[in-house]
């Protein structure tokens, strides 16, 4: 039996890489490595303490691993010394051994590999903690860009990972991340905090963080169209509801997201009292809406505090969805990259990434793929070909796509047509299945009561003749002109035109105040 530099206490992935690239690939080399030639290879965060550590926990294990082989030893050269047994006939049953501790683990190491299952989505008002949350569960820091980090607020749509771990012995679940941060010195991975045991492989999922601020609200829309089941976010240290809490809420329910956990942040930040106060008016916010039987979970995502109970719910509220592998593929575009770095060697750039959700069906690399609407030249719009030559979910890399989690897809586009997410919204699909590009959409249209997400509480009114719309279909934004108000549908001409899947929901927004507005969704007729 032999461990890999990770089953050490402090070595991540990173460090790992690190190390075998300077030809320390086994624990045995390892040991026999000085502390201060380890600190010369630069490793963030390794430093002659550490190093000094890593080293004495390296020793601790070969040492240990030596004993049991010697004890191995001794055991077969006895068991050799007796006369042997009388072979026994061919069809005799051989007893099956049980996998060891070690090989669990090594199972469980290459499930975590898998493509992530479930989409769950994180909406709220701004600054109620969702980006918080989804890097106290899984180590990722949503808000990578620049204008959001010095903000402080998400801009664009964020992504992350998870695994799911269960422990059946004291039947509590966490994540990957959370029984790495907390594994003790020298202690195996994957094994419970509490008996030592190895922990069970559940599933993986992907999380969408929505940005919370109300001038991103079409943002959060076309996120919503990713999310198989969504956490709703109420900070336990301002009245609820917010204006966007009042929005997402209503956001959900034009998606169609039922599968709903309320989670109360922040209640490290107020008193017993307040936290109770604030549970009775979260109650009575959800009272007749989609969210009315959603468990509320207190918790907070900065001291990780309940988050056991946050897992625990979504293995059991938001279930892994079921999709037909052999319907036609199609995916939708939620971002798209530019991955080469300026100054890279003309010979050395790599085509550009399209990241998003496969609706249905699967792809495999090396795959031809179109995507519309495609390119705009003078007045149309032209599909793009292109190939898969690469297939990721975070960092680990698949050789076949499937519903279920986020994805991003290497092509040999030209890097410029998906730098800077300019095919957001664009549907992929194998060549010739895509349905056409729509220039004008007939909609039966459902206004809400009231306008959601302003601070007063108004009417919806009627749409009128020439009125200028945002709609969101998908991950699509675009702009609408009422043409035709029918008897019972309207005609709405876009701008750009747009290719949406079959069968999604456009929001409909005006604006009110400066500022666009959810007033109501739209059913499209006669769909080709």
């Amino acid at each position: 039996m032999s461990f890999d530099l990770e089953d050490i206490a402090g070595i991540g992935k990173t460090t790992a890489e690190k190390m075998r690239a300077a030809g320390i690939d086994s624990i045995e080399k390892l040991v026999g490595v000085k502390p201060e030639d380890l600190v010369k290879l630069k490793i963030k965060g390794v430093g002659k303490a550490k190093a000094q550590n890593i080293i004495s926990d390296a020793t601790e294990i070969l040492e240990e691993l030596s004993k049991k082989e010697k004890s191995s030893k001794v055991l077969t050269e006895k068991i050799d010394e007796k006369p042997k047994p009388k072979s026994k006939p061919e069809t005799a049953t051989k007893s099956k051994s049980k996998p060891t501790s070690k090989e669990k683990r090594t199972s469980l190491k290459e499930l975590i590999k898998q493509q992530a299952e479930c989409n769950i989505g994180l909406v709220g008002h701004v600054d109620h903690g969702k980006t918080t949350l989804v890097k106290s569960l899984t180590g990722d820091w949503t808000d990578r860009h620049s204008e959001e980090q010095e903000r402080g607020i998400s801009i664009k749509l964020g992504y992350s990972n998870a695994t799911i771990l269960y422990c059946p012995v004291c039947d509590e679940y966490t994540t990957a991340h959370l029984i790495e941060i907390k594994r003790a010195k020298g202690q195996p991975r994957f094994t419970c905090q509490n008996c030592k045991g190895n922990l069970e492989f559940r599933r993986n999922i992907s999380f969408v963080d929505a940005p919370g601020h109300e001038i991103l609200m079409a943002t959060m829309l076309s996120g919503a169209s990713l999310m198989d089941g969504a956490c709703l976010l109420i900070a336990a240290d301002e009245r609820c509801p917010q204006p966007q809490t009042r929005e997402h809420l209503a956001a959900l329910n034009i998606a169609g997201i039922k599968k709903i956990i309320i989670l109360q942040n922040k209640i490290d930040a107020v008193s017993r009292e307040q936290a109770l106060e604030n549970f009775q008016q979260i109650k009575i916010f959800v009272k007749g809406t989609v969210a009315e039987n959603a468990p509320i979970i207190p918790v907070s995502a900065v001291f990780e505090a309940n988050l056991h109970l946050v897992i625990r719910a979504f293995e059991e509220i938001i279930p892994t969805p079921t999709f037909n592998e052999e319907e036609t593929f199609q995916f939708l575009i939620a971002r798209s990259f530019d991955i080469n770095k300026p100054g890279k060697n003309i010979a050395e750039l790599q085509g550009g990434v399209i990241g998003g959700s496969v609706l249905k069906g699967n792809i495999e690399i090396g795959s031809q793929i179109e995507i519309k609407p495609g390119i705009r030249v003078k007045e149309e719009y032209i599909p793009i070909k292109s190939k898969v030559v690469s297939i990721s979910q975070g960092d680990q890399n698949l050789e076949i796509a499937k519903p279920g989690g986020l994805i991003g897809l290497g092509t040999n586009l030209d890097p410029a047509l998906t730098k800077g997410d300019h095919l957001i919204g664009h549907l992929v699909g194998k060549p010739g299945t895509l349905p056409e590009i729509l220039k004008e959409v007939e909609l039966k249209v459902n206004l809400l009561d009231r306008v959601i997400g302003s601070e007063v509480q108004m009417k919806v009114q009627p749409l009128k003749h020439g009125e200028k719309l945002l709609l969101v279909v998908g991950t699509e934004k675009t702009g609408g002109t009422v043409t035709k108000i029918l008897k019972n549908s309207t005609i709405i001409n876009l701008t750009p035109p747009i290719c949406p899947p079959e069968d999604f929901i456009y929001a409909i927004s005006r604006i009110i105040n400066r500022r666009y507005r959810l007033i109501g969704y739209g059913e499209e007729v006669n769909h080709k």
